[in-house]
């Protein structure tokens, strides 16, 4: 299994990080006594830990490929002022060292890392600790950086206090976008390299593997068209939940070859991208997922049917013991390899949200997982999701206690999904001391939402780092839709680079100033009071905020748009009252796009949370036949959701175009119905975001046409309202063709503060 990784103050001499010492307060020799000029920020706190063995040290990597990463976010003439050198490493920590560069100009700074991951993380913790500046997931204050870069006034050094910093979700290419376009990803790519990040899960293209496999064993393309979805939807094939066409309309959707391979060709570029970057691409491994028919096609073949998942047919299951096993899996990894390479870590999940094991022993069918992976990649690591009840403590045991050859080569890494979110956490317990990544799931479905239990990250990380014995060896930053909620990414990404113990609240006052890149008084307010509301979520039942009512199914006792969704978590007056602080920052920093990317977020959230405070009012008119109340309530309900749109429209990142790109019925479906109707029971809305054009076509005609139907009801004209087939309305606009504008309209600033004045009015 995977050791537990430790780390040691240090220094560099000679271009080298040697090993100082530690202690309760050192980070490095220029740094023992705190010796740091406040302007720069704090310095992560390396932590206690016992003196390192003096290995000899490693090749130095190549740092070209960071330069890379700079020039492609921060440009040309910002990367030229930035000098990066490899250092060879002591040991397997990743260390950096930030200084004032000696050397001639544009010069200004000097970054110094042990890896390029390490390289990456230094340079981002310059940006934001002395020069002022963030670029994140999604938004940069790049605007606000000086022609000449500053200088740190003092060295500067880190180190990871974790091995493991993953990044992403099974269901990122769905929710995050299917038809996403290259560049899109690149970005996404280089800004989790430059938050120190060194695995990222990359589900997306496996269709293609698994149609190479079953055509060896006898299936043809038709049949793996009626098996393998479109592209929105394959990540909960891959994890074994469903099968087949989702809902398509009248015909086969996703199985044109020239964009299947212009989707393979992404998934090429993302592979090799975070190879050059030294960074570890996680794929899908395989479990035992066979079509349809392979039982008959395969006498004596023992599949396991796995009944349904919300309603969807799973895929069946081939008994890992069955020899036939051993074979496909051979063909996986071939069929894989020659795709998109080979790696060192591979993502997968026994049972996934259910599914029966009919009786087998799941250890045994581990085992053989296990077996099969060791096979094809000997010593790669088999990482696990932490969720619900997997992974089972019987799989753990199997894999810890097998036989060498197979379980002494491999490694099991689960990415938590739930540090944060129940009362109760003690994964030490839960597990046997697997290794193990605290992690976070804070979006589920890509919904709009801002909100995370930020405080239990804080309050819960430094204790499990530091608990004795702890199999803590990673974090992992796992929203099901990435994008969304920079405050949230840019707080979790730093704690595997400071496990010591913060203040929450002052963290966030100080990323007031470097999300836009100077001191706002307004603006640090701003989000001291966000860190109290929305980031300080208690555990106990859930790792998200609420989410919008305007997205819901129309009901005036509605709670949540997704029938799983929690009811208001945090105080939505403190809130809003953040946001109208949050505009009256000063004007010059509508020049950077971070602000402009959080005035349109954090208004369209208060408008949102404005429908949580409207809708009692408006069930209250209507079961008190207050007829002008009713009015005017409801007026004022649509006329927020019209205002939104408007808002929503000024940033292209608010666009349904932008989201959809070239994605059709598939993609549309995703965000509202999730399939067909049966399944929209259970998950309609689960992928409902707040999007310009999806508002105004598909929320706003709802609600316009339940208030209508209520309407008579209102007056006595009639004792009952009209009921609206809402499945059939989200539906038939899936199936529609209308293309969606991928360029703004209008003024972020103005339509804000328009909808800043209707939230102030009584």
């Amino acid at each position: 299994m995977i050791a537990r990784r430790r780390v040691v103050a240090y220094w560099i001499a000679t271009g080298l990080f040697g090993v100082v010492g530690v202690g309760d307060a050192l980070v490095s020799r220029s740094l023992a006594r705190g010796a740091r000029p406040a302007a720069e920020g704090p310095a992560p706190r390396v932590p206690d830990a016992p003196h390192a063995p003096h290995a000899p040290p490693v090749q130095a990597f190549d740092p070209t490929p960071a330069r890379g990463v700079l020039e492609r976010l921060l440009g040309t003439a910002y990367a030229d002022q930035i000098e990066l050198l490899a250092a060879p490493a002591q040991d397997d920590v990743d260390r950096y060292r930030i200084r004032a560069s000696t050397g001639s100009r544009p010069l200004a700074v000097t970054v110094e890392g042990t890896s390029t991951s390490a390289l990456l993380a230094g340079v981002g913790w310059y940006l934001k600790y002395v020069a002022g500046v963030t670029v994140s997931l999604p938004g940069d204050s790049l605007a606000a950086l000086p022609a000449t870069l500053p200088a740190p006034r003092t060295h500067l050094s880190g180190a990871a206090a974790v091995k493991h910093r993953f990044a992403l979700n099974d269901t990122e290419n769905g929710y995050a976008g299917a038809y996403r376009t290259w560049a899109d990803w690149e970005r996404t790519l280089d800004v989790l390299a430059l938050h120190g990040f060194t695995e990222v899960l990359i589900a997306a293209g496996q269709d293609e593997v698994y149609r190479r496999v079953f055509t060896e064993f006898g299936y043809q393309a038709d049949e793996l068209d009626a098996w393998i979805p479109a592209a929105a939807h394959q990540p909960w094939w891959l994890l074994g939940n469903l099968q087949g066409a989702v809902g398509a309309p009248g015909g086969r959707i996703g199985t044109d070859p020239s964009a299947r391979q212009a989707g393979v060709a992404l998934v090429q570029q993302a592979a090799a991208r975070l190879r050059e970057l030294g960074l570890t691409p996680v794929l899908p491994g395989y479990l035992g997922q066979v079509p349809q028919g392979f039982a008959a096609r395969n006498p004596g073949a023992r599949v396991l049917p796995q009944g349904r998942w919300n309603n969807y047919q799973r895929p069946d299951w081939l008994d890992p013991r069955d020899p036939r096993f051993t074979r496909i899996a051979e063909s996986f990894y071939r069929h894989q390899g020659e795709l998109y390479g080979r790696s060192t870590a591979y993502k997968m999940d026994l049972l996934h949200e259910g599914g029966s094991s009919d009786g087998v022993p799941m250890g045994d069918e581990a085992v053989s997982v296990m077996t099969a992976l060791q096979a094809a990649r000997p010593g790669a690591t088999w990482v696990m999701l932490g969720w619900q009840a997997n992974p089972r403590r019987d799989v753990l045991d199997a894999l810890r206690t097998c036989a060498p050859s197979v379980c002494a080569h491999g490694s099991v890494l689960i990415v938590d999904g739930c540090s944060d979110k129940f009362a109760g956490f003690d994964r030490e317990a839960d597990w046997g001391g697997t290794a193990y990544a605290f992690g976070t799931i804070t979006n589920f479905g890509g919904r709009s939402l801002l909100g995370a239990n930020a405080a239990t990250w804080t309050d819960r990380f430094p204790k499990a780092w530091a608990a004795k014995g702890s199999a803590l060896t990673g974090t992992a930053w796992m929203p099901e839709a990435s994008g969304h909620d920079p405050a949230a990414f840019e707080l979790f990404a730093e704690l595997a680079w400071r496990p010591d113990p913060f203040d929450l609240t002052a963290w966030f006052g100080q990323y007031a100033a470097r999300r836009y890149g100077k001191v706002d008084a307004a603006a640090t307010q701003a989000w001291q009071a966000l860190a109290q509301t929305a980031y300080s979520l208690a555990p106990g039942t859930y790792s998200q905020a609420q989410d919008s009512l305007f997205s819901a199914w129309p009901d005036l006792s509605a709670v949540s748009a997704s029938p799983d969704g929690p009811a208001m978590r945090y105080d939505g007056a403190a809130f809003q009252q953040a946001v109208l602080l949050l505009l009256q920052a000063d004007p010059s920093l509508r020049a950077v796009d971070a602000y402009r990317y959080d005035v349109v977020d954090l208004a369209r959230q208060a408008l949102a949370n404005h429908a949580r405070v409207l809708l009692p009012k408006i069930k209250a008119a209507y079961v008190a036949r207050d007829a002008a109340g009713w009015r005017a309530l409801t007026g004022r309900w649509l006329d927020a959701m019209a205002l939104l749109d408007r808002l929503l429209a000024t940033d292209e990142r608010f666009l349904l175009g932008t989201w959809l790109r070239s994605g059709g019925y598939d993609a549309r479906s995703l965000i509202t119905t999730w399939g067909g109707r049966d399944q929209a029971t259970l998950l309609r809305n689960y992928a409902g975001r707040e999007l310009a054009g999806l508002v105004a076509d598909v929320y706003l005609p709802r609600w316009r046409k339940h208030f209508a139907a209520l309407e008579p009801v209102v007056t006595g004209a009639a004792k009952q309202g009209a009921q609206t087939d809402w499945f059939a309305l989200d539906d038939a606009w899936a199936r529609g063709g209308k293309a969606y504008p991928t360029t703004p309209t209008g003024d972020p600033f103005a339509v804000a503060n328009v909808a800043a004045a209707l939230l102030a009015t009584p």
